[in-house]
């Protein structure tokens, strides 16, 4: 005799999350955004593992494709920050790092190291390696002497001891890691890159933060503007927090819940060559002043001058100080 399934005979109950992956795929008129409110709900829900892999698989993608609002980010970082357990550290600047490098090196990881041996307190970020052929932080931490710090302990101790400290978003937010890692399974990256910029989880004095898809800084500025931070949003080189010398430059700004713009000219009126490989061997040498390369430096005290428009320096100002810092700099590594 055949065992034949129960027939379904009472209607099953629906999954609490059900109701925002119907928000956002009801179809062309039937769709919407999530308000602040529903998106902390929902973030809330995955956060706290109350939600269905395949009901996370549809909701990312969902949000990737009709792209997410500057409400739903903010509701994220809200539901995000209310379940992190984080001390009081005094912090100038949050640096994510989540991008990598593949056109040039990360000149951006000098400019923080320089900035760092001059007070300025710097939290760095990032989520591993997820691309093929790209140059990541976390490969050259080592490399470069940049403190990797497991715990808040520790990362207290580096910005004591030299300014700029780097945590991997896996040892703070396992959960928002374990959205990225989906990248290989779902094919593509999920809003929770984008979200991993906003976050400034130690309530630094300002947030960096480099988009590369076009038209959404204004997004992300918003985003941060509705969270009360104060934040410079570029579309950076690589997708890094790193000013291309060869190209102008538009800061997105927001201060005290105002927004502000400003374009920054380029600093070479000639385009560089694109090196050929990527050899992490020419950071230490550039650092250590053993060669002159145009790109690299200017890349670099452009960055740092980003950095300390963010803290209140004028452009001119800012730039005068960078200067200043690189000539200035210990050299040893």
């Amino acid at each position: 005799m055949t065992d034949f399934p129960a027939l379904t005979l009472e209607t099953p109950a629906e999954h609490p999350f059900a109701q925002f992956v119907r928000i956002l795929g009801k179809g062309k008129r039937g769709a919407r955004n999530l308000t602040r409110e529903e998106a902390r709900e929902a973030m809330g829900m995955v956060l706290d593992e109350q939600v269905e892999e395949t009901q996370l698989g549809a909701f990312l993608m969902l949000l990737r494709h009709k792209e997410e609002s500057a409400e739903e980010m903010a509701g994220f970082t809200d539901a995000l920050r209310q379940r992190l357990e984080v001390p009081t550290l005094a912090v100038d600047l949050d640096w994510p790092t989540y991008a990598g490098k593949k056109r040039h090196l990360p000149w951006y990881l000098l400019a923080a190291k320089c900035l760092g041996q001059n007070g300025v307190r710097i939290f760095m970020h990032g989520g591993g390696a997820h691309t093929a052929g790209r140059l990541y932080t976390e490969q050259l931490l080592g490399f470069l002497s940049i403190p990797l710090c497991r715990d808040w302990q520790q990362v207290g101790t580096a910005l004591d001891h030299g300014g700029l400290a780097f945590m991997p978003l896996v040892d703070w937010a396992p959960q928002m890691q374990r959205m990225i890692d989906l990248r290989n399974t779902l094919g593509l990256r999920s809003p929770i890159h984008s979200l991993a910029r906003i976050l400034n989880p130690l309530a630094a004095r300002c947030g960096l933060q480099s988009i590369f898809h076009p038209g959404y800084q204004a997004v992300h500025r918003e985003a941060s503007g509705l969270l009360g931070d104060t934040a410079i949003v570029i579309k950076g080189d690589g997708g890094e927090i790193e000013i291309n010398p060869d190209a102008d430059s538009h800061l997105y700004g927001t201060t005290g819940g105002s927004s502000w713009d400003e374009e920054w000219p380029r600093l070479s009126e000639q385009r560089h060559v694109k090196p050929e490989s990527l050899d992490p061997e020419h950071l230490k040498a550039i650092w250590r002043g053993d060669i002159e390369d145009s790109y690299p430096q200017l890349a670099l005290i452009a960055t740092m001058a980003l950095a300390l428009r963010g803290l209140g320096d004028t452009r001119d100002e800012a730039l005068d100080k960078a200067r200043q810092y690189w000539h200035a700099r210990d050299r040893s590594i």
